[in-house]
């Protein structure tokens, strides 16, 4: 129980704030915004840039972790879409939303504080070395099924498809800033050694990334309330908090995966969706309010979730 108090209840305490302060009106909808803004465009993507830079690339980016992690995010994806293709009958481009849903893990602003809350900051290596793949792979993707399935009788070929959807991945910041943080870890390999004062700025403006981003989270939540669809919507609830997490957990356990990296991508793989699914959805204009309300109810029904996963990690 201490584990809830202690390790969980924190981080989704600033959630709540955020929430409150937007449910009550002391932070506008454009305030909001503009921190999100802020979190997404430059502070989250400088502790990305930050974290990668400093990663031992040759240790962390090994299959035992990734694979099972990557295993249950694609599982997720195929039950979702399956689901909603067969159970609830939805139109194709629908499908890949809700695949989507269940297939993006808000590994960010909820995986990396709760993991650091529980097993310290040295623990996080094995989560930035998910969350470097993260959004390029499941954003590449997520937009190439979704424009395959659009195109779908149009004529566009496989190249011109895929193109696209890469195009659309690498001009998104979060992606920036990850691949700059490669290519400064490189050049540091490479024998660049940068000024104190540089990583002193960096580190000044990644540390504001979490709590700007998780009060704001809780603002962009409150647009998001609940609106039918409740059986399609506990699905994805039940695919994103168990499905994923219980597929990374015992492929993990199978690769003989060292404990740290074990606690890093199961943690990681139990989060809630992000609102970035909801934003994908959006942007298809598919499944809007499935995606909307399963990132607000998955959110708060992970504090419970998240609770048990960490019972069950050594």
């Amino acid at each position: 129980m201490s584990a809830l108090f202690t390790i969980i209840l924190p981080v989704f305490l600033v959630v709540g704030f955020g929430y409150l302060a937007a449910w009550r009106g002391w932070f506008g909808a454009s305030t909001v915004d503009g921190v999100m803004a802020f979190a997404q465009n430059f502070a989250v993507p400088a502790l990305l840039f930050a974290s990668i830079a400093r990663l031992d690339l040759g240790f962390e980016f090994r299959p035992a972790l990734l694979i099972p992690f990557y295993l249950g995010a694609f599982a997720s994806f195929a039950a979702g879409w399956a689901g909603a293709r067969y159970l609830f009958s939805r139109p194709p481009m629908d499908c890949v939303a809700i695949g989507f849903v269940c297939l993006f893990s808000n590994t960010l602003l909820l995986g990396v504080p709760i993991t650091e809350r529980a097993y310290g900051p040295e623990a996080l290596a094995g989560n930035w070395a998910i969350i470097a793949l993260h959004s390029p792979l499941l954003y590449t993707f997520g937009i190439t099924v979704m424009e395959f399935t659009r195109a779908r009788g149009s004529g566009l070929s496989v190249g011109r498809v895929a193109l696209k959807a890469l195009a659309g991945v690498l001009r998104t910041s979060l992606v920036i800033g990850i691949l700059a943080g490669f290519s400064m870890n490189l050049l540091m390999q490479a024998g660049l050694v940068m000024p104190q004062g540089f990583w002193d700025a960096v580190d000044m403006l990644a540390r504001a990334a979490l709590p700007a981003a998780l009060f704001g989270l809780g603002g962009i939540l409150y647009r998001y309330r609940p609106e039918g669809d409740m059986a399609t919507i506990a699905m994805c609830c039940a695919i994103a908090l168990v499905l994923h997490p219980a597929i990374t957990y015992g492929a993990a356990r199978l690769a003989g995966l060292d404990m740290a990296g074990l606690r890093s991508a199961v943690l990681t793989a139990s989060m809630a969706p992000g609102v970035n699914a909801y934003l994908f959805a959006n942007i298809y204009g598919s499944a809007r309010r499935v995606a909307a309300s399963s990132v607000l109810m998955a959110t708060a029904l992970s504090i419970l979730t998240v609770w048990v996963w960490l019972m069950i990690l050594p």
